[in-house]
């Protein structure tokens, strides 16, 4: 650890709303046991970093914190038994990871539910307090603290740093909640609502699965656009269209039955009824986006009636992490992935970066290093 700097440059937000200011950080001295030190690469900037910059998401948020959750690293130190990922793939210095929010591995949700996401002794980065050790818990900065029960992915050579880090949270998102949502049936139509980062990533997903017919709800045009080459046969623009009639669109394409499954992506409270609408009889309806703390008032007897199966996605554990890589790496060649990268800023551009991402005019912009 001699060589390593006494601080990290970082992003810290000290007030809801207010600029990220560029602060000294300071570098652990010592390293727990299964825990690592990373130097940055890139973070990609989520919709979620947004929401709590701004101060509108339902979680608690231990001001101030380095934002920032989309993180690759190279490993510069490695605690003591730290030989291999979570995963068994060999674990040295100078190699490339993605790392995950922890979970205890004792807990009821971790040992007998074996959901790990929902750990009630979970750590999450970007959401605690960069006053405390270990302090770099955010991925806005020059260094990053792997934290012990975090899992660790190594990343694959032939995966760029910047498409790693889009796979540490949008598409680990993605890949948890297709594991929950199950088979993709050939017979079967998707509807997916929203084209951002996540609603891309979930069409391309629907396509490798064999979805007979994949329709995108969202905006703008240019995301639209986008989503044709992530693999939709179908776009309907949010902008000048109302529910009534994206809903008839969705009908002509499904004999009048509506979607066997919708995904909904977009973050809006409204999107969710919306779905409901959308959904023929016995659908399943993933809901994945919605994370903020707007309410809508809804009519449980479409549940009911219309007999479907709704599934709420959290985050991902590192299996869906390693599927993340797994399918990056796979199918580069065959999405423009890259094309999702829609910026890329410095460290100390992080407000303007932010900014652009607030007002829709990143798909995915990312802070490199």
């Amino acid at each position: 650890m001699s060589a390593l700097p006494e601080f990290s440059k970082a992003a810290v937000l000290r007030q809801f709303k207010e600029p990220l200011k560029i602060e000294d950080v300071p570098v652990p001295a010592y390293l727990e046991p299964r825990a690592a030190l990373v130097k940055m690469e890139a973070c990609s900037i989520c919709g979620t970093d947004v929401h709590l910059w701004q101060g509108s998401l339902s979680l608690k948020v231990d001001l101030p914190v380095i934002i920032g959750h989309e993180m690759v690293g190279r490993i510069v130190s490695l605690g003591d038994t730290v030989r291999t990922d979570s995963v068994g793939q060999d674990l040295k210095v100078g190699d490339r990871v993605i790392y995950t929010h922890t979970s205890c591995n004792n807990c009821f949700f971790c040992t007998t539910a074996r959901q790990p996401t929902l750990c009630v002794n979970r750590r999450a980065y970007m959401y605690e307090t960069m006053e405390k050790t270990p302090h770099l818990m955010g991925g806005f900065s020059e260094y990053g603290y792997v934290l012990p029960e975090s899992g660790r992915l190594r990343v694959p050579d032939s995966v760029p740093s910047e498409l790693a880090s889009l796979s540490s949270c949008a598409l680990r998102s993605v890949m948890n909640a297709m594991s929950q949502l199950g088979r993709i049936e050939p017979y079967e139509t998707v509807v997916v609502q929203g084209a951002g980062p996540l609603g891309l990533l979930a069409t391309a997903n629907a396509k490798v699965r064999g979805a007979r017919k994949i329709i995108v709800i969202g905006s703008p045009a240019a995301r639209l656009e986008m989503a044709r080459e992530f693999g939709a046969d179908v776009c309907i623009p949010v902008e000048g269209t109302t529910p009534a009639e994206r809903l008839e669109q969705v009908l002509s394409h499904t004999q009048g039955r509506g979607a066997d499954i919708v995904m909904e992506f977009t973050g809006v409270p409204a999107a969710f009824n919306e779905g409901l609408q959308l959904a023929r009889k016995g659908a399943r309806y993933l809901i994945v986006g919605q994370l903020g703390e707007g309410k809508v008032e809804i009519q449980p007897s479409m549940i009911v009636k219309k007999n479907i199966q709704v599934i709420g996605s959290f985050s991902g554990d590192a299996r869906s992490y390693a599927l993340a890589l797994d399918f990056m790496a796979a199918h580069q060649d065959d999405f423009p992935f890259e094309r999702m990268i829609t910026g890329r800023y410095r460290l100390d551009e992080v407000n303007v970066a932010l900014e652009r991402m607030k007002n829709y005019q990143e798909i995915k912009p990312v802070i490199t290093f």
